[in-house]
């Protein structure tokens, strides 16, 4: 029986969630290893909900040491069908200030060292990604926002970048010259992992600074950015809060079924152990 519908990934400055009550923590194994920490499973607006603190409770993690596969298929083992993902970012425009939030529909990837699939060791699948963002969860997302007084903004690029040292001038404009809007180091592997396990995700990025592309604005310092965090942790606990309300019980998006016909290796050709490893996220496809 599924212990969580509403899956929360909470970033930089948010590392618990106000509000749940019959909580419990559970430590979820994987075949990929363990997870960023114990998952905080309760009730949020009488909604079952999995909390996972992205980075580990005292941000002990890197971005480009997260185990991304491993939090993702935690989540769907845990029966959760839709994410809702905080995340902190910087601007790559004018028009998105710090404490506003920024719900992308799209992603740039600028990593170089990550695993961002479940396939592999045998077994070879494709997902369609061209819009990678649920449209659902996001426009969930946006609603809250309004109804919590924060400025929201639905629709835009999010650059995910190796990190963590922050961009060179050379680097922010460039990403500006695309026509992106914002950059962050850990979402596009969540929005990849999330699809092929036909989980319904969508980003809240909390703008903390203007990178540092701006006329006039000093290079970003790790001080401004935690001052603001502190202020966008407590209005993105409002935010998920209302999100994870106006979430509608039934899903009709094409998240759902995304991985249908994603495996393309012969099944009498699929090894045991990926099989094995894979059995919770295609097995029903292919009668595993």
């Amino acid at each position: 029986m599924a212990q969580a519908e509403i899956g929360i990934i909470g970033g930089s400055g948010l590392y618990s969630m106000p509000g749940f009550t019959n909580i419990h923590e559970e430590r979820v194994e994987t075949p990929f290893g363990d997870p960023s920490d114990a998952f905080v499973l309760g009730e949020l607006e009488d909604r079952k909900v999995a909390f996972l603190a992205r980075h580990g409770r005292g941000h002990r993690i890197l971005p480009s040491e997260l185990n991304f596969r491993a939090n993702i298929y935690a989540f769907k083992k845990l029966g959760v069908e839709r994410i809702i993902s905080v995340s902190a970012v910087g601007s790559l425009k004018e028009e998105h200030k710090p404490t506003d939030f920024v719900i992308p529909d799209q992603f740039i990837d600028r990593t170089f060292h990550r695993i961002s699939t479940f396939f592999g060791e045998g077994i070879v699948g494709h997902v369609a990604f061209g819009d990678p963002v649920c449209a659902t969860v996001a426009n969930a997302a946006n609603e809250a926002c309004a109804k919590a007084g924060v400025v929201g903004k639905l629709g835009g690029t999010y650059v995910c970048m190796e990190g963590p040292q922050f961009s060179t001038k050379a680097e922010s404009n460039l990403y500006r010259s695309w026509g992106a809007d914002v950059i962050g180091m850990t979402n596009l592997q969540e929005a990849k992992l999330a699809r092929e396990a036909e989980i319904c995700y969508a980003t809240v990025a909390m703008v903390t600074d203007y990178d540092c592309w701006r006329e006039g604005h000093d290079a970003v310092t790790i001080e401004e950015i935690v001052a603001v965090l502190h202020k966008n942790a407590a209005n993105a606990c409002e935010v998920v809060k209302q999100a994870v309300a106006a979430m509608p019980a039934e899903r009709t998006c094409a998240c759902a079924s995304a991985a249908k016909y994603a495996v393309l290796t012969q099944p009498d050709a699929i090894p045991a152990a990926a099989k094995e490893r894979l059995g919770l996220l295609f097995g029903k496809y292919l009668g595993w």
